[in-house]
């Protein structure tokens, strides 16, 4: 394919590697390792899967990320943003239906690295980003309620977000005091540990401390109700064998747009990662090659039973903080995840859910950036309603709607701004050629002969405001010109329905028996106007270079007539 290359980052950083990389590498891997192993199980419980299905989504994604990616730093694995649309997807489709649609979402992320793409996805307006995160991080912390305060709910919780925290405050008298103070515990141990620890992470302190500690209430007859991964799962450390998912044209049909969601969701947060670490090394990213590992570490992922990945902003930072210089950091962070997963796997069924839901309430808070949020209510109110609406979608329906709602708001809202910063206007007597840059003289004025009009439309001629100037000319006077000069020096492309209302003006014109003279037509326009056979519907001689040679035409054609 023309333009396409494929050359992961890991490639040339290999190139002048040496020993000294190799340990800063080798360290930096070793401790994102670790920072991963609770996040990959809080994040693998919160989704609705066992906990070692988010870890060995940490450990393959961790590794073909880095192996494949289009950056030095990246640490891939499964992230919080996809809590709420995996449990979803497994709620209506089942882990089959799940699988199926991380594997469509890995062939959509590869395509669009491919077709080099990766540019566009950088377009996605700012208020849809921060509405729909804040929406996830509200959605999360909502689906920790239960095992936080250790709540006894008979027959589930609901799915909906309303229904579900009305059958919390139904229940909030069943709230276990046991849980609830090792998940406070747990919240502020890694709040502080960040005060005197840059190195270990507060969710692996609070992991050990309070699976200690609930293992030694246990064992002297107290803690009893605490609930621990391995009274709710079974804790496998085997591998699981490949199997490709069954697909065919139905199942596409029905997965198509919780795959494309994975898809959008998955560029959009790890080129947002990638950018983030290109400010703290001072490098640039390659954001097709990115997609494409993104692409391929989802393609895996559900052959050994994983689930969707993307690049994961904590993990990189810390990557970053503890001197991560290049790809290799990331397959020493997933190597160390799958000797954890091998050789420890059983030990995680004594972690407390209730302190995986405070892992996961620290997460949900770190994720709202609920300060950006709240300074986003300073901009245009257009950017403010995409952003509530994004938001309350997120929460209320699911972040499917909210993209798709979200995406279309702004880009309606796009628009009407184009549209608005458009002008129409006519002269009819005089032009000043000093503000005018088309006009090559310096006189005072620039006169409009007798029967001329002159439009100036002033910004992209495009289905916004092609309406807008047909009514204009529809509202003029019933004395009509002789010849209409269009004046487009300041028009930066047109679209086909302005080529259409062109058209349109140029055949009314001629019944009515009147010229049409394009005038500052720039190279861009120009071609598009040649290419739809403009120059034979008004004459190649009446699309003009400024407005001089336009009026001296003009003053031809009043004479010939």
């Amino acid at each position: 394919m023309k333009g396409f290359v494929f050359k992961p980052r890991l490639f040339s950083t290999l190139r002048n590697y040496n020993r000294q990389t190799f340990m800063a590498d080798l360290m930096a891997g070793i401790i994102v390792g670790i920072v991963a192993l609770p996040l990959a199980i809080a994040f693998g419980i919160a989704s609705g899967v066992t906990p070692e299905k988010g870890i060995i989504t940490a450990i393959v994604a961790g590794f073909l990320i880095s192996a494949f990616g289009g950056t030095k730093i990246q640490i891939g694995g499964p992230t919080g943003a996809f809590i709420v649309i995996v449990y979803g997807i497994i709620q209506e489709y089942g882990m089959s239906g799940l699988a199926i649609a991380t594997f469509m979402a890995g062939i959509f992320l590869l395509l669009l690295g491919i077709f080099r793409l990766g540019t566009i996805i950088k377009y996605i307006p700012y208020p849809i980003v921060v509405g729909f995160t804040s929406g996830i991080a509200l959605t999360i912390f909502t689906t920790q309620v239960k095992d936080l305060f250790g709540l006894t709910i008979e027959g589930g919780i609901p799915a909906d977000f309303i229904a579900k925290w009305g059958v919390y405050l139904q229940n909030f008298a069943t709230i276990d005091p046991w849980c609830t103070g090792v998940g406070i515990l747990s919240i502020i141990i890694i709040a502080v540990t960040p005060k005197f620890s840059k190195v270990i992470p507060g969710s692996l302190i609070a992991i050990v401390v309070m699976t200690a500690a609930v293992f030694f209430l246990k064992q002297n007859g107290m803690g009893a109700s605490i609930e621990t991964i391995g009274d709710r799962f079974s804790i496998s450390s085997e591998i699981p064998e490949a199997a490709l998912p069954a697909i065919n044209w139905e199942v596409i049909k029905k997965l198509i747009s919780p795959a494309i969601t994975i898809a959008v969701l998955g560029a959009i947060e790890s080129l947002l990662s990638a950018a983030v670490a290109d400010g703290c090394i001072g490098d640039r990213h390659n954001s097709n090659q990115e997609l494409i590992g993104q692409g391929i570490a989802n393609i895996v992922c559900p052959i050994i039973g994983g689930i969707p990945a993307t690049g994961a902003i904590a993990r990189t930072m810390t990557n970053i903080n503890n001197g991560g210089k290049t790809p290799i950091a990331g397959i020493v962070h997933a190597v160390v995840l799958l000797l954890i997963f091998l050789f420890l796997m059983p030990l995680a069924k004594y972690i407390p859910m209730s302190c995986l839901a405070g892992v996961l309430v620290i997460v949900s808070y770190n994720m709202s950036g609920w300060r950006t949020f709240r300074e986003m209510f300073n901009n245009p109110k257009s950017d403010v309603s995409v952003l509530l609406a994004t938001f309350l979608l997120t929460v209320i329906f699911d972040l499917t709607v909210a993209i798709e709602v979200g995406l279309v708001l702004a880009c309606l809202l796009c628009m009407r701004r184009m549209a608005e910063t458009t002008q129409v206007s006519v002269i009819t007597d005089e032009i000043d050629p000093n503000a005018d840059t088309d006009a090559d003289t310096h006189e005072e004025h620039l006169a409009v002969p007798e029967g001329v009009e002159v439009y100036e439309i002033n910004g992209p001629y495009f289905f916004g405001i092609a309406n807008k100037f047909e009514e204009m000319m529809a509202d003029l006077s019933t004395d009509r010109p002789k010849v209409r000069i269009i004046r487009m020096r300041k028009v930066p492309f047109i679209d086909s329905t302005g080529l259409h209302n062109l058209e349109n003006l140029i055949s009314m014109s001629k019944k009515e028996n009147i010229k049409v003279i394009l005038s500052g037509v720039n190279e861009k326009v120009q071609s598009v106007l040649i290419k739809n056979h403009f120059d034979t519907k008004i004459g190649n001689a009446n699309i003009c270079s400024n407005i001089n040679i336009a009026l001296e035409r003009a003053k031809v054609v009043i004479a010939e007539a």
